[in-house]
C-alpha cells in the first residue's frame, strides 16, 4: 500500500511493514551484525510501525534507538507496539512510554547496560526505544550535539526521490553524514527501480519527479562514496537473500 508523504499517510518503510510480518523475524535482520549496535546510539528513518525498529533493540542490544516517520498513525502505532511487546513479556513497568517530545535525543533517555549477551530485557524496551514524528528530509531536525553510530534507512529512498526528486535524494544523504558519529554505520536499503515505475503515478508530484530522476538506485554508491565521503561500502545483501523466497533487495552498509 502506498503512503503518501504529501497527504499525510506514512511513505517512509511503506514496505519493510510487509516483508517479514509473516514469519518470526524480517530476513533484513539476518543482514545485521550486532557490533554495529550493541551499546550504540542508533536512528532508523521512515521507522514505519516501529516493528523493526523494536527488533533492533531487542536482538542487539543497542543503547538507545529512535525512529522517525512523518506520518502521526504510524508514530501511535509505533508505541502500540511497543507496549504490545512489552505486556507480552509480562514485565510491564509501572510507567507507560514517554512522550514522543520527551525523547527526541538519545542523550535526554535513560540509558541501561546493554553489554549482557542475552537479549535485552523487555521491561528496559521504554528507556531504549523512542519514536517522534517528523519529515526527515526537510525539516527534522535531532537535539543540539546529538549525534548516532548507527543510522538504518530501509524501503525508504524510492519515496524521497518520487517527492522530493533527485535534490531530496543528495538531502537525505547528506543530513545522514552529518549526523553519523566518526567510524558510524549507514546502513541501506535502496527499492530497484522497477518499483519507482509501478508508483510514479501516485500522485502529480511523483509522476514530475519520476520523469526528472537522474540518479539511479545504481548510482547511489558512487554518490555516497565519492560526493558524500563515506569511506567504504560492503554490500551485505547474501546474508538476508536466502532466508526468505523471492527476498532480493540489495543491501548495503557505509562507514563514515
Amino acid at each position: 500500500m502506498f503512503c503518501s508523504l504529501l497527504v499525510g499517510v506514512s511513505l517512509f518503510g511503506s514496505s519493510r511493514a510487509q516483508i517479514g510480518q509473516d514469519m518470526e523475524e524480517d530476513p533484513r535482520l539476518k543482514a545485521m551484525k550486532k557490533e554495529w549496535f550493541e551499546g550504540k546510539d542508533c536512528l532508523d528513518i521512515g521507522c514505519n510501525s516501529g516493528v523493526i525498529t523494536i527488533a533492533i533493540a531487542q536482538k542487539f542490544n543497542c543503547r538507545s534507538i529512535l525512529g522517525v516517520d512523518i506520518d502521526e498513525a504510524r508514530i501511535q502505532d509505533a508505541y502500540w507496539t511497543l507496549r504490545k511487546t512489552v505486556r507480552s513479556s509480562k514485565t510491564v513497568p509501572t510507567g507507560v512510554a514517554k512522550s514522543t517530545e520527551s525523547k527526541n535525543s538519545p542523550t535526554e533517555r535513560a540509558t541501561t547496560d546493554c553489554t549482557e549477551s542475552h537479549h535485552v530485557q523487555e521491561a528496559n524496551l521504554f528507556d531504549i526505544v523512542s519514536f517522534t514524528k517528523g519529515n526527515f528530509v526537510q525539516n527534522w531536525h535531532a537535539g543540539e550535539n546529538t549525534s548516532y553510530d548507527t543510522i538504518i534507512c530501509l524501503s525508504v529512498s524510492k519515496w524521497v526521490q518520487l517527492n522530493w526528486g533527485d535534490e531530496g535524494l543528495i538531502t537525505l544523504f547528506s543530513k545522514v553524514w552529518r549526523l553519523l558519529s566518526p567510524g558510524g554505520v549507514f546502513i541501506l536499503e535502496p527499492q530497484p527501480w522497477s518499483s519507482y515505475y509501478s508508483n510514479r503515478l501516485v500522485s502529480e508530484t511523483t509522476r514530475i519527479n519520476y520523469q526528472e530522476i537522474k540518479i539511479r538506485p545504481q548510482d547511489f554508491q558512487d554518490i555516497l562514496l565519492d560526493k558524500i565521503g563515506f569511506r567504504m561500502v560492503e554490500d551485505i545483501t547474501s546474508s538476508a537473500s536466502g532466508c526468505k523466497a523471492g527476498f532480493n533487495r540489495p543491501i548495503f552498509a557505509f562507514w563514515k
